[in-house]
């Protein structure tokens, strides 16, 4: 192995999954990347994200503390075009033993460079008979190959598929570490706001930072630069918590026209 820190600090996930994070780092320092993982989170977390982040502080050849990011091959993991990274995600409402046969044959090729990583996406969708097919891989894998399996369900993979990989439970995010990252992210683009605003945004994605920050990015625009409540609120189709307080008053009063 040629790496170092895997660079998962400057991936901000919040201090939730920072036990996991510093484990996948030691993985990779001391070279002992195993051949398979299992990331399991809510459908709310980006655990493609993870896994492609991990993928570079692995593949990635330049050694310093983080993976670069600038080289070919960040480059190329990012925008998910690596030559050696095999995608595999659900065509419909499942994946297929189709699927894992095409990417056994892809396997039976060596890689281009150290090693080829398998990524699967929505794992959980995998049919039984595709689950089975890709046993028989995992039983015995080729040295050079890594599988990571992304899931919001690890229940629903058979057990000896689990036996066989590193288990890693990704948490959400507390809206008190997504407004943190949000006020950095402000502040880095130079965007004034209102902490409150910032909540709204937190809340409203439910501990996904990649909603967190989508919701963001379209706040942000709305409001011209300066995030407010009110303009978040708007933006949102938010109802501000004194709605709900003067239609309670209203309803006491017995004033239906007014609640409507």
């Amino acid at each position: 192995m040629r790496r170092g820190n895997a660079g998962y600090m400057n991936f901000t996930h919040g201090d939730e999954n920072v036990n996991l994070i510093k484990r996948l780092d030691y993985i990779i320092e001391n070279d002992k990347v195993s051949h398979a993982y299992i990331f399991e989170g809510s459908g709310y977390i980006d655990k493609k994200s993870f896994a492609e982040t991990f993928v570079k502080g692995i593949l990635c050849p330049v050694n310093s503390g983080d993976d670069c990011g600038m080289c070919g091959i960040c480059r190329k993991v990012e925008h998910g075009n690596h030559e050696d990274i095999i995608y595999i995600s659900a065509s419909g409402a499942s994946i297929k033993d189709a699927a894992i046969i095409n990417m056994q044959e892809k396997l039976k090729t060596k890689p281009f460079g150290d090693r080829h990583i398998v990524i699967i996406e929505n794992s959980d969708t995998m049919t039984l008979r595709a689950q089975n097919r890709l046993l028989k891989t995992l039983e015995e894998p080729p040295s050079y190959v890594i599988f990571i399996l992304a899931t919001t369900e690890k229940n629903k993979l058979l057990p000896t598929i689990l036996s066989r990989c590193q288990i890693y439970d990704f948490d959400r995010m507390t809206v008190s570490n997504t407004v943190n990252h949000l006020k950095m992210v402000a502040e880095r683009e130079g965007y004034t706001y209102e902490e409150e605003a910032l909540e709204l945004i937190a809340e409203k994605a439910d501990g996904g930072m990649r909603d967190a920050l989508s919701i963001f990015d379209q706040a942000a625009s709305f409001c011209q630069g300066d995030i407010t409540v009110e303009k978040v609120s708007q933006d949102l189709n938010l109802l501000d918590v004194e709605n709900y307080f003067s239609v309670v008053d209203m309803s006491l009063q017995n004033k239906c026209t007014d609640i409507m």
